[in-house]
This record gives structure tokens, sequence and C-alpha cells, in this order.
């Protein structure tokens, strides 16, 4: 039997207990157990998501390598070492790392030069996990997206100076692209299921349904890209019947914004990114966008009416996009009120990964010799930019003069035309490596032209011709492609005139030309092949293939160094 002394000891003791503080008693006291705090109803997740890395290993240089971050600032972002750095900070034990598409193709020599392996080695090193394909992942073709995913050496080229190459260490996901147009035959898996943190949690991976016009189309023949939406709701359903409730979808299609906006707001100009956002099922929890190139942080309503996220990390490795959320233990589905995004700018003021900079000067180091290979030179900076409505840029007119001399004497050009999503980068003349103000060299060339694409040849007739240049506006207007033009070529542009009736006063080599004379027009293979909606140039006929378009412009230097920028009067704008 206790003494009353010694219930009143227990007594104390257990109030101090409970106050925090502490209390020595001796061996024979005894105390009740804590109760257990209540178990948490839910498991953290995070994301970390890239989106069109472009293979831009080292930090890209001019415009593409800044970008306006949350303060308003514009600041230097990118590369790929700097991004690891980041990433490091960002991930943790509940990560995963994703991504939305084009990490590879229209890439920097240093990737290109081995088929992008380098950037799928580099990808791989810092932990992603998987990715939609982007319509870029298509440029050579489905076979070689193939081998990128599985590993073996180049069919053409061989092993890179790696070895046999191994094969991505993440997931492509392509859900809506089947062969032959046959529901359930798809040619890369559509969906996958990651567990984290003990939770499962699927993936889909959609591209934009324009790839055809957007790829050359021998690489994706017996290919069909279908609606995105639909695509993913029935990869949403595959899902949904395993089992898996929280369901992120990674779609390679987004919106553009008004320019200069914090990365975490919502500046969008709505279009086929967030009809997509807008449309999949209630059972996508969130989407990851891409291809547009903007940074965007979006809430949008599901079918349902819930709330639905959608961020997009601009490009070239400049933002890491973050999204964190709840899964509810018990439903196994993401709460949709815990879901937080976030974008990071890929400052360069933190030091850099050595592991990914030592991996990426290895690299630059096996491509060095074909990169630094001065070509010519050049009296001043070739831009991209239009200094007019007519949108005719001096280095677009050069590389469509390059084309038509290419092309002239095998393939009987007449003209070159060049479409300006084809032109990466600008010439700067101002350099601050060894090779001195002016020198162009191979590596940066490519950067300019990165594609491979080949130079063909087909015959037009006049009214074809025009009715080619007519196509510049699409989409009643909505988009603008202006071909860039050969300075065999002049025409006259009223942009006050219905659509279709723009163009008028075609010239070539100061002649008019006739609606039913033929003419031989120069271009890409994309081009040739109906690509970015120029569909009438498939209504050539006696094509000739020719030298690839960067072996044209190389030559062109080689020819005619130095260069200078060339007058932007072949268009000219009436009134």
């Amino acid at each position: 039997m206790m003494t009353p002394r010694t219930i009143m000891r227990i007594a104390l003791a257990a109030t101090i207990a409970a106050s925090g503080l502490a209390l020595a008693v001796g061996p024979a006291t005894a105390f009740p157990k804590p109760p257990k705090p209540p178990a948490s109803k839910t498991v953290p997740v995070r994301l970390v998501a890239i989106n069109d890395f472009h293979g831009n290993l080292e930090p890209p240089a001019g415009s593409s390598g800044r970008i306006v971050d949350e303060n308003g600032a514009t600041v230097d972002a990118g590369g790929a070492a700097f991004m690891a750095t980041h990433l490091k900070s960002l991930v943790n034990k509940n990560s995963l790392v994703v991504a939305a598409g084009d990490l590879i193709g229209a890439t920097p020599l240093l990737s290109a030069a081995y088929h992008d392996e380098p950037t799928i080695e580099v990808l791989g090193a810092m932990g992603l996990d998987v990715s939609s394909v982007g319509n870029h992942e298509f440029d050579e073709g489905i076979k070689e997206l193939q081998r990128i995913q599985k590993g073996g050496c180049h069919p053409v080229d061989g092993c890179s100076p790696a070895g046999r190459y191994k094969g991505a260490a993440f997931t492509y996901l392509a859900a809506n692209v089947l062969r032959d147009g046959i529901i359930d035959r798809w040619v890369l898996p559509p969906v996958t299921v990651k567990t984290i943190n003990g939770v499962r949690v699927g993936f889909i991976g959609l591209v934009t349904q324009t790839t055809p016009s957007i790829v050359t189309a021998s690489g994706i023949a017996g290919l069909n890209f279908t609606d995105e939406v639909e695509a993913g709701n029935r990869a949403a359903k595959l899902l949904k019947a395993a089992g898996v409730q929280a369901i992120v979808a990674l779609v390679h299609e987004g919106d553009q914004i008004t320019p200069n906006a914090s990365p975490d707001a919502c500046p969008i100009l709505p279009s086929a990114g967030s009809r997509i956002a807008t449309g999949l099922s209630p059972d996508v929890d969130i989407v990851v966008m891409g291809h547009s190139h903007q940074a965007y942080i979006c809430r949008t309503t599901d079918p349902a009416g819930k709330e639905r996220v959608f961020t997009q990390g601009s490009s070239f490795g400049r933002v890491l996009t973050t999204l964190d959320f709840q899964v509810d233990k018990k439903t196994k589905d993401v709460v949709r009120s815990s879901v937080v995004a976030d974008n990071h700018v890929v400052t360069r003021t933190v030091t850099p990964d050595p592991k990914i900079a030592a991996l990426v000067q290895t690299w630059k180091d096996r491509s060095a010799a074909v990169s630094n290979r001065a070509i010519g030179t050049i009296t001043a900076d070739l831009t991209r930019e239009a200094p007019s409505l007519t949108g005719e840029t001096p280095l677009g007119d050069l590389i469509a003069d390059a084309q038509l001399e290419a092309t002239k004497d095998g393939g009987g050009a007449v003209i070159a035309l060049m479409n300006p999503g084809g032109v990466r980068a600008d010439f700067t003349f101002a350099q601050s490596g060894s090779e001195g103000d002016g020198v162009v060299t191979y590596g940066e060339a490519f950067t300019v032209q990165p594609f491979n694409n080949l130079m063909q040849v087909v015959t037009l007739t006049g009214a074809q011709l025009d009715a080619l240049l007519e196509q510049q506006w699409q989409n009643n207007g909505a988009l603008v492609r202006i071909l860039q033009p050969s300075s065999s070529l002049t025409y006259t542009m009223n942009l006050s005139q219905p659509i279709g009736n723009r163009v008028s006063d075609i010239k070539i080599n100061g002649q008019p030309i006739s609606d039913t004379a033929s003419y031989r027009v120069a271009a890409n293979n994309f081009l040739i092949g109906g690509g970015d909606g120029f569909t009438v140039f498939t209504q050539g006929t006696d094509l000739w293939s020719g030298p690839l378009d960067i072996d044209a412009l190389v030559n062109y230097f080689a020819a005619h160094s130095p260069l200078s920028p060339p007058a932007t009067n072949r268009i000219t704008l009436a009134g």
C-alpha cells in the first residue's frame, strides 16, 4: 500500500512532467505513458520539373540565357552544372524529377555532335525519372528516339568516344502517339507509375498534336498524333484501373504569355495549353507543361469544377518548377487544395555542381575539334531581329542566300526560302574567346542551324508560289511565319488586305512571275514536306535533294567572308 506521501510525490511528478520541466525521482516511481500524437492522414510529395532543355549543357548565351526573376530583374540563368546545384537544393526524400519534353533536338553542337547522347547522360546523372516526349524528340525520327530510350550505337555514325550508348536512365512517355492510328498501339509507353514516400503516383505523357506540321515528315511516317485531351483521358483510365489515384499529366504543349512577367505569375494568353489543362478529365490532378518556352504558375478548374494547377518552366534550363502536394493515405488521391507550385530561376550565382561540370567538360573536349574550327568572318552582328513589319531579318536573308547558292547548280533553284523557326540563334561580332572578334566557328554556325535538314528543290508554278507566300498568315492571322527570301526574290506585302490576298508584285531576278510558268524553289526538307503549315510545298514536282543546310551555310561563309548584314529590302511593305 502506498503512503499518502508517496501518492503526493507521484502526483507532483506528473504535474511537473506535463509542464515540460524535469524532476529526478527514485527508481520505484512509475509514470503513465504520454498519448501518441494523431497519425498523419496524408503523405507529402514533391515534383521538380523541367521542360524544353534543348541540350543546353553549357549556359545559353544572349537572350536565351536571361530571364525575368520573381523580383522583376533580368538575370543570367541556365547551364547544366548550375541547374544540378539548384536541383540538389530542391529535392528531398519525397521528390521525383520529371520533365515535359524537348529535352533534346535543336541542340547546341556540344550535344548534337553525338546525337544528343551527352544530354541524355547528363539528365540521367541529375536524377531525371520520367518525361513526356516533345516534338523535337522526333527530329531524327521515331527509330532514333527509340534508340535514345533503349541504347545502342548510332546506325550511321557508330559509337561515340564514350563507347556503346547505354540508353536513357529515365522513361519517355507518349500516350497520344500511335502506330497507324490504331488505339492502344503506342510507339512508346503511354503511362508509368512511380512510388514515392510510400504512395503511387501515375504519370501520363502527351505531346502537341501539331507535331506532324513541325517535324520532318519522313521521320514520323506511319505515326498518328492524336488529340491530347482524348488520349490523356484514356491514359488516366488505365491508371485508375490499375488502382492509381494520384495522376500527373506531363504535356508538351503550352500557352504564350504577356512579356516580362514574374515566373510565378499567370499572364497567359489562353490557347492550346490552357485548353488541355482545363479539358483533361477530373482523374488528372496536376498538369506540367512545355513547348511554348514560357514560365507561369496557373490554376484552372477541371470538368468537374475542381481546382487544378498547371505550370511551365521557361526553357533551356533557366527554371526549375517545384510542385508540392499531399496524398491522402485513405483515398490514395492528391488533395487538390494542398498543391503549391513555384518556379525557381536557375541563377548562375551558385557554385556549379562539380560532377555535372566535369561530365559536360568531358563531352566538350570530345567535340572541341569540330566546334572550334573557324569557318569565316563577319563585319557586324547578324541577327534574327526584323527591323520592320515585313518580318524579314538580316540573318534569315543571309541563310536563304547560302541555300540558293548551294542548290542553284545541281537543283536548278532560282529562289530559296527559309523558315524563321529554323534560325535558332544570332551571330555576334564581339567574341570573348580566343578566336577573335568577327570570327565565326563551326559550333556557332551549328547553333544557328542545328537541325541537319537536307536542302531540296521542287518545281512550283507562279500561282503556287503566290499561294505559298499567302500561307505566311495562318489561323486567321493569329499565326504569322514570314519565310526569309533569297536576294533573287522580291515582292510587296500589304497587311491591310484580307488574308489570302496580301502578296503582290512577285519578281524573280527582277522579272514579274507568270501564274503558269514553272520555277525551281529551294528549301529545307522540313518545309518541302509541308512543315509549319506551308502545305503548298507538297504540291511541288521534280524533287531534288542536295547538301545539308549546315553545310550550305558553312560553304557560303568560306566563299564570301567577311560577310556583312544584308539589307532587308526584299519584301516591300505597301503603304
